[in-house]
């Protein structure tokens, strides 16, 4: 079992059942975990998403804890490692989603940030498109605190803010935004997220054109004193226009 826990070996379908036997699991979680162990041979897998946690949101907090290093490229929003409670129930709420849902994502966003603080802290390299700190979610208040809190988070020692500017020309970041995981003992994982669901990659040649694109998008963005002197720039906007 300790070569499932570390990902050495995948766990047959038998063994899956078996083991949802033992722990009494049924019903529609039983369902959701076979189907998984039918792919688990796959390079790749997607993990599609229900009413209150999505499975792939559960996937992204699970890679986010186990990780010693993150990179993200958002160039439309600001990370969700990043987002105050304020900046996600506004996201959330525009998405349509019910309160309750709402509320609930809220709640999670939050305690995702623990792992920036824990004693052991997950190292996070976040390249942010400047249209990501210039759109408004939400109203101009909660845009003031959500850069004054991008601002001062990029002040962690574990914390690496650089903003990608608009103007820069094409660059492998404008097919989509993406989350490299890098583990201390499993391999590296990309996560694609999509409108209702989620894909994780952890194809060895996908990884590798991912750090590539990383690179190529690292050359574009600003330095992290220029990035920060930007939102606090744009922080003194929003808060003028409060």
């Amino acid at each position: 079992m300790s070569h499932w826990e570390t990902g050495r070996r995948v766990p047959t379908q038998a063994d899956v059942v078996s083991l949802l036997a033992a722990a009494g699991v049924t019903g529609d979680e039983k369902r959701r975990l076979l189907e998984m162990a039918r792919n688990a041979g796959e390079p790749n897998w997607l993990a599609v998403g229900i009413p209150g946690i999505p499975h792939q949101l559960a996937g992204v907090v699970e890679c986010e804890r186990a990780a010693s290093d993150v990179v993200q490229w958002s160039p439309m929003a600001v990370p969700g490692l990043l987002q105050i409670t304020d900046y996600a129930r506004a996201a959330s709420l525009a998405a349509g989603l019910s309160p309750s849902d709402v509320e609930t994502r809220a709640m999670v966003r939050a305690s995702r940030r623990e792992v920036l603080m824990r004693r052991s802290p997950l190292r996070l390299h976040a390249l942010i498109g400047e249209y990501a700190i210039r759109d408004v979610i939400g109203d101009s208040e909660v845009m003031a605190d959500q850069l004054r809190h991008l601002r001062s988070t990029a002040e962690l020692v574990n914390v690496t803010l650089q903003v990608v500017p608009s103007h820069v020309g094409w660059h492998p970041g404008l097919v989509g935004p993406f989350v490299l995981y890098e583990f201390p003992d499993s391999p590296p994982t990309i996560h694609f997220e999509h409108h209702r669901s989620g894909t994780f990659v952890v194809d060895a040649a996908e990884v590798r054109g991912y750090r590539q694109a990383v690179l190529e998008i690292g050359k574009l963005a600003l330095s992290p004193e220029a990035s920060a002197e930007l939102i606090g720039t744009i922080a003194d906007e929003r808060e003028r226009a409060r």
